[in-house]
């Protein structure tokens, strides 16, 4: 089933400024690697520039990054599969390093981290944006990745047959990203240049609504992945509420004898009520998700 021993994947959208460049630079550093260009509903002349430059060019409707990476991931068999952006921002002459990572010494992802060649090369939102979401990620799923949301990294044949894409926009990296922390994975990171988008090139990344995006992704991921970890800090947010509001009530309790503030007595007792039941909930849900993690880590391991 494995066709091909290298696959360069290069998901595109409106990339006709740049999308020539990065398949030819990407054919003279790795000229055994098949090159395969993902249109993603370009209404420009990017298809047809990447055919002619040498690509396996494919087409996939549904707009975004996320479903762009699920229809390469179920269409294409090799080795090892090199992501990389259409935009020739990313530093083709490190492809080999993180190919030969994955190739022979045995990570199942190696990450381009970015340095950029100047200021302009990272746009400031963008660079506070990676290393704030980068920072919670680590601090939740506990390693020391530098950047999370490279678009150029080397994935093994078992990382990408036994990962369900669920992502639909920018917000995959992410998602694969913490995959591969859950699921105790080989990781490595290459330092690389990082060019700026060339004068005609527009980006397509929203700072805001991408941003938030990625942020709900991680925690939607939290929540599925330590239920424990998420519904106890939920569960203790609760008791302090319950603790405030009925604290004025019982100090009236025991001065008097009245309970004169019933209504908060009883909203409180519910807050309390849902506080427990947030706990409980959080002990049955990770005994479910350790279940499904270790059924998860045996398919990954199975595939060779």
């Amino acid at each position: 089933m494995k066709n091909n021993k290298i696959a360069v994947l290069i998901p595109c959208f409106n990339e006709e400024a740049t999308i020539k460049d990065v398949v030819l630079e990407f054919k003279e550093v790795i000229p055994e690697a098949t090159i395969y260009v993902y249109d993603n509903n370009s209404s420009d002349n990017t298809a047809n520039i990447a055919l002619k430059s040498g690509a396996i060019v494919r087409h996939v409707r549904k707009q975004g990054k996320g479903y762009v990476l699920q229809q390469m991931f179920a269409q294409i068999y090799a080795e090892v599969y090199l992501i990389v952006d259409g935009d020739s921002t990313y530093d083709a002459k490190v492809a080999p390093k993180l190919v030969n990572s994955v190739l022979f010494d045995g990570y199942d992802m190696s990450v381009a981290f970015r340095k950029e060649v100047e200021s302009s090369s990272y746009r400031t939102g963008h660079k506070f944006g990676n290393m704030l979401l980068t920072g919670v990620v680590n601090k939740i799923f506990g390693d020391s990745i530098k950047d999370m949301l490279s678009g150029y990294r080397a994935l093994s044949y078992r990382f990408v047959k036994s990962f369900p894409i669920n992502s639909t926009g920018f917000e995959v990296e992410t998602e694969i990203t913490i995959h591969a922390l859950e699921l105790k994975m080989a990781i490595t990171e290459i330092p690389s240049l990082y060019k700026p988008r060339p004068e005609n090139s527009i980006s397509k990344l929203k700072t805001y609504s991408d941003g938030w995006r990625i942020l709900l992704m991680i925690i939607n991921l939290f929540r599925q992945e330590k239920p424990l970890v998420f519904f106890f800090i939920i569960a203790l947010l609760l008791a302090l509420i319950s603790t405030i509001l009925i604290f004025p009530v019982l100090m009236e309790y025991f001065e008097t004898g009245l309970v004169p503030r019933l209504p908060s007595a009883i909203l409180s007792m519910g807050i309390m009520i849902i506080s427990i039941l947030c706990i409980v909930s959080g002990l049955i849900l990770d005994t479910v998700t350790k279940g499904r993690q270790e059924m998860k880590r045996l398919n990954f391991l199975r595939r060779k």
